[in-house]
């Protein structure tokens, strides 16, 4: 027994010293964002705060039901070493409403703010700064940028094996973008992990279909976010990477003037 007992007691140590390792490397700030990046737009900080909303109520009801698992095995303890059953009834009215309401309300919360969030997530104003059209094709994509009536050359991408070398899309910081996607064959996902949002591109969607076309705002944080392929869409769906680059707005007068030249 002793000896069968070295392995486990090994295997569970490394176990333990593997997942102690994780959680050291994981920044203290995305704990407190629930593991989420950092968001890049207003509207990833309506999702950060339904994801933080939804843990915490997660929580609470399982402190509750611990709570109440806990407490009727101390409780029952006496009896159970008697042998004695609790009293059965057959009705408990206040018991039954209890179990009843509450779920219901719980429930209630969370369509009410689930509702209203995903409503301010799918608006669209109308009027936006940029518009994208994102074609994603087997296996890369294809962005097509139009900025003050102007549209700029494509940037058209192909596979590759790191997002920085995939094909980088050029916003603008603090501004209202409006994308609208499209694919010619299989089912795809445009997903920004840093917009806390992603959408599926799927073929055959009439242009006047509200899920073809969705708006964010940019946050003033300039950098490169790394972006890809959510839905499992071929061989090469893992090297369908790209990347997205926000830029103060003289940056991105100077690109859009780059491209001038080439814009239709």
């Amino acid at each position: 027994m002793a000896r069968r007992g070295v392995p486990r007691a090994a295997a569970l140590a490394l176990l333990l010293a593997s997942v102690t390792a994780c959680a050291n490397d994981i920044p203290e700030a995305d704990w407190s964002r629930g593991l989420l990046p950092d968001p890049i737009t207003t509207q990833g900080d309506l999702v950060q705060s339904l994801w933080n909303g939804a843990w915490i109520a997660a929580l609470a009801t399982g402190g509750v039901v611990i709570g109440l698992i806990v407490w009727a095995c101390i409780f029952h303890t006496k009896r159970r070493a008697k042998a004695e059953l609790p009293p059965q009834v057959r009705y408990n009215l206040p018991i039954e409403m209890l179990y009843t309401l509450v779920p219901l309300v719980m429930v209630s919360v969370f369509f009410f703010f689930t509702a209203r969030d995903s409503r301010d997530l799918e608006f669209v104003s109308g009027s936006p700064d940029v518009k994208v059209k994102v074609e994603a094709f087997q296996w890369s994509w294809r962005f097509t940028t139009t900025v003050g009536g102007k549209t700029l050359q494509p940037v058209v991408g192909q596979p590759v094996s790191d997002y920085t070398a995939g094909p980088q899309l050029v916003l603008p910081v603090g501004k209202k973008i409006e994308f609208e996607l499209e694919s010619p064959d299989v089912i795809h996902s445009f997903w920004v992990p840093d917009f806390l949002f992603k959408r599926d591109v799927i073929p055959g969607v009439p242009e006047n279909n509200k899920g073809r076309v969705f708006e964010i705002t940019t946050l003033d944080k300039p950098g490169v976010y790394a972006g890809r392929c959510a839905e499992l869409c071929g061989v090469d769906h893992s090297r369908m990477l790209f990347n997205v680059k926000l830029v103060k707005q003289a940056e991105f007068d100077q690109y859009i003037a780059t491209q001038a030249g080439s814009a239709q």
